[in-house]
């Protein structure tokens, strides 16, 4: 599972790249009007798909007692994890860059793509952490991902409110790389908030999720 799910985003550059356009071209779909909707999808994914990969890859060393073999050996189990999160971010945030760059759907300028790689991958920890604070096993991990996957709605919902009410879906992860991606996309001025507002507030807002589930997950499995 965790080798299919790990080819999930170079399917969604694919996508992008080539059946967008496929799909387009038969039925008349004009790719210019919902651009941000499909970037937005397709990156969002990038993060909850590599958050569920560390989640269930903890969740694995929790039953096979890793920890407990971890406390023997002069690594301490908080670097063990950190440096385990650590090249999930890492690889969350090339491969984000990989499908806003390969998709080439929109005008997006390389400095962009790099900026709100960084602010969607922030998600990737922050779900891997969340699955393992609300669950004891895989099973329960898979519902859990399942429930915390439903997220992704309410960015894209968000994406057809322009006036305040588009912050009623603030509290979802996803909501603030969404609308940095649309006010690239749309330009300044459309939207409730500037690109800059959006990613900024975005960056401060995930790193204090990655903090409250970090904390609740180091309560869960008594790091």
């Amino acid at each position: 599972m965790m080798g299919f799910m790990a080819m999930y985003p170079f399917v969604f550059g694919l996508m992008g790249r080539y059946f967008v356009p496929w799909i387009a071209e038969r039925s008349g779909f004009n790719v210019d009007i919902y651009a941000d909707l499909i970037i937005v999808i397709l990156t969002l994914m990038v993060p909850i798909s590599f958050g569920a990969l560390i989640a269930f890859s903890i969740l694995e060393d929790r039953d096979d007692n890793i920890f407990l073999s971890i406390k023997t050996t002069p690594l301490s189990i908080g670097q063990f994890l950190s440096f385990r999160f650590l090249i999930i971010l890492v690889l969350s945030y090339i491969t984000t860059v990989f499908v806003i760059w390969f998709s080439d759907i929109g005008d997006f300028p390389l400095k962009n793509i790099l900026a709100i790689s960084i602010l969607a991958s922030l998600e990737a920890p922050m779900y891997g952490l969340m699955i393992n604070a609300l669950s004891n096993n895989k099973i329960e991990g898979f519902a859990i991902m399942k429930a915390l996957g439903t997220l992704i709605i309410f960015p894209i919902v968000a994406l057809f409110f322009v006036d305040k009410k588009e912050l009623f879906f603030s509290f979802a992860p996803g909501f603030w790389a969404a609308k940095a991606i649309s006010s690239i996309i749309r330009g300044e001025g459309i939207l409730f908030l500037t690109y800059n507002q959006y990613y900024f507030i975005g960056i401060f807002y995930l790193v204090f999720l990655n903090f409250v589930a970090y904390k609740l997950f180091v309560g869960k499995v008594k790091v």
